[in-house]
This record gives structure tokens, C-alpha cells and sequence, in this order.
């Protein structure tokens, strides 16, 4: 019989010890220079609608920059002045992949996203906001937040062509075969934020007593022999752990030598939520909404997604006048005038809460800029019409200035099927990511952003 073998053991092998945490006792005298950044940085965000619009309600006619407010842009016209409506723009590996679910993941890769029953998933790319976390994630305490509202799927949508309902499940990947977990419950979220201390703080400590040795890398060859010796479960479930480590060990070295962070003045009025999930709906999405925005204005993290609801959600809407039934459903109205009348309802409610985000964000000082002037926001959807999953021209608003490098309050209208990762790939340039030349199936950094 083998000997088992515990992590304890394999540390103890590999002769590591952990290095002890900051202490205050042992901080650097003051006057070794600021840890504060000098102005603010750039943020940026991903909120995600599924189930497409009615086109009709939010293509405005004409081919002028300027152009009316449509039905569903109602809501924000209020921030003409801050967004930029993107047209033209899609996913060619999205066609024929499916209804909803496929589409999803391969909206912020663009990625070709195979069959699967779950066990083997292959969404063909990693999203831009995990890519960019990747390279600038190491400056705030946490890389990327992914927040939602609903539960992730399992089983198989057989009907809806044989993909696994995971997919559809989240917006953010950080590989072609691993979401990047999302919290739905809001005080959990928000602990996430803050309980390693004060929003805003940060521990320093000298480079001279730092541990730059990483225990994932000094128990690597002892994990890889216990891993070739473990069955497939076994490899997948050790391979899940030591990415929790190494997630750990980041966050933990991130807090032990922080990077500058930018320091905000004032309170949100966003306390700790209530254990559990809200009963009301609309009460649960404005926490989410409230704890990202928290996020950004702590300088938490950068790097942000949230879904509204996962591919097909199935969310009862309701408690909306006039509305009966859930999102998914009724997007498919089949042009009859009551079911298209609750799904635009629908749909603005959702344009209603994205544009209570931007205001908040619009009305946040950051020494004489805002904070949405520091940020890129983009909210859309993956279906251009819930109705028929037509793929093409999705529905896109890009917010915020990116600290001058976008020129909001106008449509920017690229031509016809238009890569939307070449967005992305002007995004990630923005963001500081230099290297990439591609992304996806970019062809070029999309024009005509300034």
C-alpha cells in the first residue's frame, strides 16, 4: 500500500518555512517616501446583460455621430456626455455556437467555445479583464473582483445544442478551461474587500526583510510526483488546490510590500450587508453594484466584471408592473406586442441600475477629476436580439474618459462585423498591457476611441 502523504509532510520534505507577516513593530521610519499615488489610476469595468435587446429600441436611426435617445437608452440620457455607443462591433466564433450559453464566455475573448459535457471545457480563450489582471493585478490587493446574482449552472443544455451550462455561467475565464469565481452574495463580496483591514490601508515593509521564495515553487517537485501518482480526479482536485495557493501566496506577498495606491477621502455609505442573499432583487444587484463601485473608490482592485444574470437566467421579473415571467422567456417575445412590452421593461430596468452605477461613479471627486473619468465602463450584452440570438452589432456603451484617452457623447460606428476584440485590444494598450499585438481575433486596436 502507498504511504499517504499529507501537504504538512510534503512541506516538511521540502524544508520550507513561512516567512511571518508585516508587524507594525517593524514598519520602515516614517519619511522613506509615500506609498500614495500622485493621481489617480485607471479603472475598468465589465457589466454584463444577458439576453440581448429589442434592436429597434436601441439603434438609434441616422449614421451622425450625433443621434436621438432611443427607448432603451432613456435611461441614461442624463450621461449622453459620458459614454460612447459602440455599433458594429461582434464575435464572429459566436455564430452558430448556440442560443446563449456559448456565446458568453466569448464575449470578453472572443473565443471559439467547444461541446463539452463539463468535464473537458474548452471556452477558446481567456478574457481580456483575467489578462490584464495578470499584468497589473500585483498593484492593488486584489487583482480582479467578478461579481453576479446568480448561482452557477451545471448539467448539459441538450436542447440548446450540448454545451455545459458552466459556461454560460460566467463572463470571466482565466484560461480557456477555468472561470474566474464570481461572488453573488453581498457580504461575502464585501468582506472580500476589507477584511484584511481598512479600506485604504496597507501594510509596508522593507525589501531588505522579504521572503522573494515562493512555497508553491519549493513544493512543486514533491506536488508533481503525488500528482502522477493520483487519478484523474485527484490531478484535477490538486491542480485546483495549488492555484489556490498561489492565489493565496500572491495576495499575501502583495500585502506584505504593497504597491501606491490612490487614497479617496470620504464614506460611500455603503456599510456591511446582511448575511444571505436580499430577497428583493432589485435590493440585491444595487448592493453588487454598490460593492464594485466601493472596490474601485478604495482602490481595491482595477479590474472588475458583473453579470446581471448568467446566459439564459432565469430571474422572475415579476415584481416589475406590467411584467409576468423571467427574463430569459420572454426575450423570446415571438413579436407578440405584450411579451415584446415586458421584455423592453425588462431591459430598462436593467439600463436604469447600470446608469445609477455611472452617476455614482460621474459624482465621485477625484481631485478635480471623477472617478468615471478614471475608468472605462462597458455594458452590453452578447445577443443583439434575445429574440432570434442574433450574434452581430451587439448592443455595447463604453463609459468613462480613461483618464482623456475616450471621447464620450457621441456613436462610434465602425464598419460592418467589426472584431469586438479589437476594442479589447485598445483597452488592454490603455490599461498598460503593451505586448499583445492580438487578442482574439483582433485585427487591429479599434479606431476612432479619442
Amino acid at each position: 500500500m502507498r504511504q499517504p502523504l499529507s501537504r504538512r509532510n510534503i512541506l516538511r520534505a521540502a524544508g520550507v518555512s513561512m516567512a511571518i507577516p508585516w508587524l507594525e513593530s517593524f514598519a520602515p521610519a516614517a519619511g522613506g517616501g509615500s506609498r500614495n499615488l500622485s493621481e489617480p489610476p485607471l479603472r475598468l469595468a465589465f457589466l454584463f446583460m444577458p439576453c440581448g435587446v429589442r434592436p429597434d429600441h436601441w439603434f438609434p436611426p441616422g449614421d451622425g455621430e450625433d443621434y436621438e435617445i432611443t427607448p432603451h437608452l432613456a435611461p441614461f440620457a442624463p450621461l449622453k456626455s459620458e459614454f460612447l455607443l459602440l455599433e458594429n462591433l461582434w464575435n464572429a466564433n459566436a455564430v452558430g455556437r448556440n442560443g446563449h450559453w456559448a456565446k458568453v464566455p466569448a464575449w470578453l475573448s472572443g473565443g471559439y467555445v467547444e461541446r463539452s459535457t463539463g468535464r473537458d471545457i474548452d471556452t477558446g480563450g481567456t478574457s481580456v479583464d483575467q489578462l490584464i489582471a495578470s499584468e497589473i493585478g500585483h498593484r492593488t490587493p486584489l487583482p480582479s473582483v467578478q461579481l453576479g446574482v446568480d448561482a452557477p449552472r451545471t448539467g448539459v443544455d441538450n436542447i440548446g445544442g450540448g454545451f455545459a451550462r458552466i459556461v454560460g455561467s460566467y463572463i470571466s475565464w482565466r484560461d480557456p478551461h477555468s472561470p474566474a469565481a464570481k461572488e453573488i452574495v453581498p457580504r461575502l463580496a464585501f468582506d472580500r474587500l476589507f477584511r484584511t483591514g481598512r479600506p485604504g490601508a496597507g501594510p509596508a515593509v522593507s525589501s531588505a526583510h522579504r521572503d522573494e521564495s515562493s512555497i508553491l515553487d519549493a513544493v512543486l517537485d514533491k506536488a508533481s510526483s503525488l500528482r502522477r501518482r493520483g487519478s484523474r480526479r485527484d490531478q484535477l482536485k490538486l491542480d485546483e488546490y495549488l492555484d489556490a495557493v498561489r492565489s493565496v501566496e500572491a495576495r499575501l506577498q502583495a500585502a506584505m510590500a504593497p504597491q501606491p495606491r490612490w487614497v479617496n477621502e470620504g464614506d460611500l455609505g455603503v456599510a456591511r450587508p446582511a448575511p444571505g442573499i436580499p430577497d428583493s432583487h432589485e435590493e440585491h444587484v444595487r448592493l453588487m453594484l454598490d460593492i464594485l463601485l466601493l472596490a474601485f473608490w478604495t482602490d481595491t482592485t482595477r479590474v472588475a466584471t458583473f453579470m446581471f444574470g448568467d446566459a439564459q437566467t432565469a430571474r422572475d421579473f415579476s415584481f416589475l408592473d406590467g411584467v409576468s415571467g423571467n427574463f430569459h422567456g420572454i426575450s423570446h417575445h415571438r413579436n407578440e406586442p405584450d411579451r415584446r412590452a415586458m421584455y423592453e421593461t425588462i431591459i430598462n430596468w436593467h439600463m436604469r441600475h447600470t446608469a445609477y452605477f455611472l452617476d455614482r461613479m460621474r459624482n465621485l471627486d477625484e481631485g478635480g477629476s471623477t472617478l468615471l473619468d478614471n475608468s472605462m465602463v462597458m455594458f452590453g450584452s452578447s445577443l443583439r436580439d434575445g429574440n432570434v440570438h442574433d450574434p452581430s452589432n451587439l448592443p455595447l456603451i463604453l463609459a468613462g474618459r480613461a483618464k482623456g484617452a475616450l471621447r464620450p457623447g457621441r456613436r462610434l460606428r465602425s464598419r460592418p462585423d467589426t472584431p469586438l476584440c479589437n476594442l479589447y485590444l485598445a483597452m488592454m494598450h490603455l490599461m498598460g498591457v503593451k505586448d499583445p499585438e492580438v487578442f482574439g481575433d483582433s485585427t487591429s486596436p479599434l479606431v476612432g476611441l479619442a
